[in-house]
This record gives C-alpha cells, sequence and structure tokens, in this order.
C-alpha cells in the first residue's frame, strides 16, 4: 500500500488517541512506517469480535445467577481467557479448572485455591467468593 493511500478511518484507535503503525511503500517503493487511526474494514471486524466477546460474558453471567456455572466461569470470560490460558495462570491442570467451574464444587474450594484464581482475574477473594452474577 503506499504511503499516501493509507486510509485514516474513524476507528476505536482514533476515539482514544491512538494510532496503528504500518508498513507502507513510499514515493520510491521503498517500504518504511506510516501511521493510520484505522480503516471502515478493519472496525467493522474489531466490532464484530467485541461483539461475541460480550455476549460470551453475559453468557457467563447469566449462568452463574442461574447457578449454572461458578464465578470462575464468569471472570475467565471477563479477563478473556480460555482453560488453558487459566491453567496455566493458576498452575492446575485444565480438567481441574474445568470441574471448579462448577458451582457444587467451586463452594467447597479453599481459600488458598480461591485466591489463586483471584490473583489471576486480578480481584480480590471475597469478590470472587460473594459475585452473584
Amino acid at each position: 500500500m503506499k504511503k499516501q493511500d493509507l486510509p485514516q478511518d474513524e476507528s476505536n484507535l482514533k476515539s482514544a488517541n491512538m494510532t496503528e503503525v504500518l508498513y507502507v511503500t513510499d514515493e520510491n517503493n521503498n517500504y518504511t512506517t506510516a501511521n493510520s487511526t484505522g480503516w471502515e474494514a478493519k472496525k467493522a471486524a474489531l466490532d464484530e469480535s467485541l461483539a461475541l466477546i460480550n455476549e460470551r460474558i453475559e453468557e457467563a453471567r447469566q449462568n452463574v445467577a442461574n447457578n449454572a456455572a461458578s464465578p470462575i466461569v464468569y471472570f475467565m470470560e471477563l479477563n478473556k481467557m480460555d482453560l488453558q490460558v487459566l491453567a496455566a495462570y493458576v498452575g492446575m491442570w485444565q480438567w481441574r479448572v474445568k470441574r471448579h467451574g462448577k458451582p457444587k464444587i467451586f463452594k467447597t474450594l479453599s481459600d488458598s485455591v480461591l485466591k489463586k484464581y483471584a490473583d489471576a482475574f486480578g480481584i480480590s477473594v471475597d469478590e470472587l467468593k460473594n459475585f452473584k452474577g
């Protein structure tokens, strides 16, 4: 893409006073960098991705409120983690983390185990224990 053709459309970057650095070609066809505030196609893709993420977060919140999942599931979605990532953060096997997503099992977890989850989510143990959706 030529430097003069680099799109500067409205996007989330512009509203946050940020730009994205991209490689473009200058007038001599040499590669260089240039700043862009975004373009429409990328904005549409990001907006759709964020909408899907927000749907997953809301679904997890509803599951916690309906006692179908533990707060671990909600905070995992809120922090955009999956089982593999969360298991690595807390130093447990994935099957254990998945098991802790069940409300009945969650209620039996010790404070030391809950602290690992709370630290991974950046919240307190009390916030984790008392989240009701």
